[in-house]
């Protein structure tokens, strides 16, 4: 039998050795999210914080820390949920293992939220100060609730069926809030929130929000799924959960999930906004601060016994890492179901998610001719590009399966050395200006704006990949170092910034004729430290894709413009240097680093655990 609470959850990870009790006093800002982080880093169990400072309620972290956590959670219902992806993938698939398609009846049952009157989370009631108040980067804009479950009802058409669950940030304190009736609800662009947003504004109304808390894990990872709209989340979080989600309902608010830990109901004027942040974000910089929805809190419960879940982001990979892989384990086999041509799709986590895509389409327009050239996999990119979140993508490579049929996405590396050999830069590069990217990323021309690029690539491989330095780069006096990140790609430092030449800078490099030895490279990325860029893929990563907006920083080595088609002859460069316009990366408080290392000490409570 599944689990229905989070207690009940906690005290099952517990029996299985998943789970490590903190009894040592410690303290919600910033102490208790670098411990999180370090024993994430650690792939170390789930910590349950008994005696938390300045606070009565307990607080648990790091529920989702290792898939083999993840999986162990939803062990009793995650086989059911498959099935029912893949009988949406091909009905007759029931007809051909009927036993198996009978075990998910009961989840598809379970879809169906419960209407209840009553339930444990009205029990008690509490005011905003009195939950846990969790600060988790030093240049936070106050307290935040990390794993909110944010409930919302559409003024047109309300009810749990047009509802919408999602994982947007809520700012507790700080900033222009008033205390205990204010609190503040990021909500980014392409989040289904905003419908519901839309229509209130339509209407003239408030809409009604609820902040749920705690309860089954499941609904943790409902509010982040990326469902189609229209669909509630609810149905999804009671499949993965094994039991219908009880909502409790009434005419004069939105419904409340009756078994989470916590709720704060209230509504949102959408005509109003104020400040909101900074916060330290899963891009690994902070957010800045913006103006953003404001709720008016009008009440807080909890049920007893309650226990407050939280997690911490910040330079990826991060605990929401298994959020990305459990939800790519469930939904990735329909995704060729839903975008056609397309067999496979990876958001790279160590990119920051949004800024880089790796895909990988079919490319069977003209099969006859001799020279594969890509072609139906740029129809495969425009509907990758035009689905819900997918549309935030900054960089999105594609590849022919044809090509290659073992080919992975998720082999990063493999991937870019299949690309870098067959991509032709003079064709090619495809870009999208002035267009929407994701509200946390700082690189872009604008609050949510910037540019796209589409690499594609099909055919038989053109290019060798230099894989090594040799002595005869000759490369600019101003370059201090130079460091292979793997085959083809070249990560150059010391080039000075300037931001008010067209070129940035990097004159010295592009001015190179193409018969330069530097061009035995594909791709070259100047940045701030070759050295740290090229020590492992995750920084070349993260530093390439996060810190570059592709209209503006890409340039190319007898580079060229035609019909309106930038290309290049030579090698590509992409300029990822920290620019003044970018956000602050996030970095720990070196007194808090050390209250955790004394922690860790033989005899401590985190001795052996990092």
């Amino acid at each position: 039998m599944a689990n229905r609470s989070l207690a009940a959850c906690l005290n099952d990870l517990k029996r299985g050795q998943h789970l490590v009790e903190i009894d040592e006093p410690i303290d919600p800002h910033l102490q208790m999210a670098e411990i999180q982080r370090r024993v994430y880093q650690a792939q170390g169990p789930a910590l349950l914080f008994n005696n938390v400072r300045g606070c009565r309620f307990p607080m648990v972290g790091n529920l989702f820390g290792t898939m083999d956590r993840t999986r162990y959670l939803f062990r009793h219902t995650l086989g059911n949920v498959r099935q029912l992806v893949a009988l949406k993938i091909d009905p007759n698939a029931g007809f051909k293992s009927p036993l198996k398609s009978l075990k998910a009846i009961p989840t598809a049952i379970s879809m169906l939220p419960k209407k209840v009157r009553r339930g444990p989370i009205l029990k008690h009631q509490i005011k905003i100060t009195d939950l846990p108040q969790l600060v988790s980067w030093p240049k936070d804009g106050g307290a935040f609730v990390t794993l909110p479950q944010v409930y919302s009802e559409d003024v047109a058409k309300p009810g749990l069926m047009g509802s919408n669950l999602g994982m947007y940030r809520v700012q507790l304190s700080g900033n222009d809030y008033a205390p205990n009736q204010q609190i503040g609800l990021h909500y980014q662009i392409h989040r289904s929130i905003g419908v519901h947003h839309s229509h209130a504004l339509a209407e003239g109304k408030p809409f009604r929000v609820n902040i749920f808390v705690g309860g089954h894990p499941a609904m943790t990872l409902a509010a982040v799924m990326p469902l189609p709209e229209g669909m509630s989340e609810l149905m999804f979080g009671g499949a993965l959960a094994g039991h219908r989600i009880p909502m409790i309902t009434s005419q004069d608010r939105a419904a409340i999930y009756a078994e989470a830990d916590f709720c704060i109901v209230g509504t949102i004027d959408p005509e109003r906004q104020l400040p909101e942040g900074p916060f330290g974000d899963h891009l690994g910089y902070y957010s800045l601060k913006h103006d953003f929805p404001v709720l008016n809190v009008e009440a807080v419960y909890h049920r007893p016994g309650a226990i407050w879940p939280f997690t911490v982001v910040g330079r990826p990979p991060q605990e929401d890492t298994a959020f990305g892989e459990i939800i790519h384990e469930i939904t990735g086999p329909i995704i060729p179901t839903v975008i056609a041509g397309v067999h496979e799709i990876h958001a790279v986590d160590a990119a920051g998610v949004h800024p880089l895509l790796l895909a990988i389409g079919s490319e069977r327009y003209v099969p006859y001719v001799k020279e594969r050239r890509p072609q139906e996999l740029l129809t495969c990119a425009n509907a990758i590009l035009g689905q819900g979140q997918l549309s935030l993508a900054k960089y999105l490579i594609i590849a022919a399966h044809e090509d290659d049929p073992s080919l992975n996405c998720h082999d990063i590396s493999k991937f870019l050395q299949h690309v870098l050999r067959r991509a032709d830069w003079n064709r090619d590069l495809h870009f999208q200006t002035r267009t929407t990217i994701d509200t946390l990323d700082y690189s872009g021309s604008g609050f949510n704006e910037g540019s796209k690029l589409v690499i594609a690539a099909a055919g038989p491989p053109k290019f060798e990949l230099q894989s090594e330095l040799t002595g005869d780069l000759n490369l600019p006096h101003e370059i201090q170092s130079a460091q292979l990140v793997m085959p083809g790609i070249l990560a150059v430092s010391g080039l000075a910034f300037q931001g008010d030449e067209e070129t940035r800078g990097l004159q010295p490099l592009l001015d190179f004729p193409i018969s330069h030895p530097v061009n035995q490279f594909r791709l070259i990325i100047v940045v701030d430290d070759a050295e740290f860029t090229a020590a492992t893929l995750n920084n070349f990563l993260w530093t390439t894709f996060t810190r570059s907006n592709p209209a503006a920083d890409i340039f190319g080595i007898g580079s060229f413009t035609e019909q309106k088609h930038w290309g290049c002859r030579g090698a590509l460069i992409i300029d990822a240097r920290i620019k003044p316009h970018h956000a602050p990366p996030l970095i720990e408080d070196p007194e808090v680093t050390r209250s955790v290392d004394a922690l860790a000490v033989k005899g401590g409570p985190l001795h052996g655990v990092i």
